[in-house]
């Protein structure tokens, strides 16, 4: 992984990932996409995390793919061999995965944000579909994202017309969670610690029937949280929150 280009930072049972290429506004290189390939590798293997932030240095969050690096030959094979491992990665992480969005996020920085679980912006920052700008379609995902968030035809409008959503239509769509005046990492660790706090079990096989409830009909969902709350009625985690409740005190979650 690159050291330079995606830092990748232990605190207790929270982990810090961090695009840093300040200086380019963090447009995503060869050296971002393979850091981040390799640190949501590392991410999934590592039990002991239960909260991950994926932030940004500098004033932007991300500017999408970096036009000085040359145009690859077969587009289709880069995004699915560099960015979808790292997109869906992030989707299927065993952990809660949050976007501190600190700037402005642009091209596929917007898939970056919308595949984690939760999202945090600064109240200057804004969502931009640039694409089209150089008569390329949404990738990385995002389009899934925006018709369901937005409807269809606010969606189209957005993407083919290179539309702007500001930090604060972004949480009225449900695209984020929560917008803050500054310090939008110091916020997502505040939460991180919280939800650390939190049943590690719970938080996964939730994260899993919610992905699950986005494709299936009622009846597939119901299926889907039986199956789960079987596994989650079986683990330690469980019968910590239960001894914890009848006797009246914090339950400490042993994440198994």
């Amino acid at each position: 992984m690159s050291e330079s280009a995606v830092l990748l930072e232990y605190r207790g049972q929270i982990a810090i990932l961090t695009l840093n290429r300040p200086h380019a506004y963090n447009a995503c290189n060869t050296d971002i996409r393979h850091g981040m390939l390799e640190a949501v590798w590392e991410l999934s293997n590592r039990e002991d995390i239960r909260v991950v932030i994926l932030t940004a240095n500098g004033k932007g969050f991300c500017a999408g793919a970096d036009l000085r690096e040359t145009f690859p030959n077969n587009v289709q094979m880069q995004l699915h061999k560099e960015y979808e491992p790292t997109l869906m990665g992030l989707r299927r992480l065993n952990k809660v995965v949050i976007a501190a969005v600190n700037g402005a996020v642009a091209g596929i920085g917007c898939a970056f944000v919308a595949a984690c679980d939760l999202a945090v912006m600064v109240e200057d920052a804004y969502m931009q579909l640039a694409f089209s700008k150089i008569a390329l379609v949404p990738d990385g995902g995002i389009t899934w994202d925006l018709v369901r968030a937005l409807g269809y035809k606010r969606a189209y409008r957005l993407m083919i017309e290179a539309g702007k959503l500001s930090a604060r239509e972004c949480e009225q769509y449900g695209l984020i969670n929560e917008v803050v005046k500054e310090d939008a990492l110091g916020y997502a660790l505040d939460w991180a610690q919280r939800l650390c706090a939190l049943s590690p079990v719970a938080n996964v096989l939730t994260k899993r029937v919610a992905h699950h409830a986005e494709e299936l009909d009622i009846h597939g969902t119901f299926a889907i949280e039986a199956e789960l709350q079987l596994v989650a009625s079986r683990s330690a985690d469980c019968a910590e929150g239960v001894t914890a409740f009848l006797e009246k005190r914090a339950p400490q979650y042993p994440g198994k």
